[in-house]
């Protein structure tokens, strides 16, 4: 078999990660695998069924009932399959986003879908993006990112992409919730963000993303073929 390449970007919320990332994706040739959205789907599932993100007796009970898909269209974009169904639009938004960060804390879950991610990265050349990626899922990635922004500049982001889609979006409000979000990820007992050792700190506070995605590259191309 020949080998596959892995790169991680791991980050806070609102970093620009998944946007950083489909962009290196199509640009390398290589596969993205959004994380945070396998965790939104857990989040929208359970959120279904009625069962809090902190239930954890709830989310043993109900996980084995959920099967979770990834499908690519043709321009490389990621679809979420949740039981057959397309659940990609349905869990793009705050109260998932939080939820998923609380469901993502249980071991039960992150034990589900950690396969499910490596696979992925055995069988192609990867750019995955997450909270724990080059700490746990992929802690031999041949190339680390640690995508970073302040908090101002991140919330800023985040509500331009809300509003831009026709929601209603609070500049205020959305910080609060990133920084609540920055205290759930980086203070959960299992897998919290902390960047690696070997990563790479990329802080997009001042760049756009063209220059973002040029300057990753220069650090991909001193490890990895492209």
């Amino acid at each position: 078999m020949a080998k596959t390449y892995s790169i991680a970007i791991d980050g806070p919320a609102g970093a620009g990660k998944s946007t950083i990332a489909r962009r290196l994706a199509k640009d390398l040739g290589y596969y993205y695998v959004d994380t945070g959205a396998i965790y939104r789907t857990v989040a929208y599932f359970m959120d279904l069924l009625g069962v809090s993100p902190k239930d954890l007796d709830g989310v043993n009970r109900y996980i084995d009932e959920l099967t979770i898909g990834i499908e690519y269209d043709e321009d490389g974009v990621q679809h979420m399959i949740m039981n057959g169904m397309d659940v990609t639009q349905d869990i793009r938004n705050q109260d998932i986003s939080q939820k998923a960060s609380l469901v993502s804390a249980h071991a039960v879950v992150r034990d589900v879908l950690l396969d499910m991610q490596r696979d992925v990265a055995k069988t192609h050349n990867v750019i995955m993006d997450g909270r724990d990626i080059g700490t746990v899922v992929l802690p031999k990635a041949d190339v680390k990112i640690f995508l970073t922004a302040s908090v101002d500049v991140r919330a800023k982001r985040r509500t331009d992409e809300l509003i831009a889609k026709g929601q209603k979006a609070e500049l205020s409000q959305i910080k609060k919730e990133i920084e609540l979000r920055d205290y759930q990820d980086t203070h959960r007992p299992i897998a919290p963000l902390k960047m690696a050792r070997d990563s790479v700190k990329v802080d997009t506070s001042d760049m756009d993303i063209e220059t973002v995605v040029q300057t990753i590259k220069q650090i991909v191309g001193k490890k990895i073929p492209v």
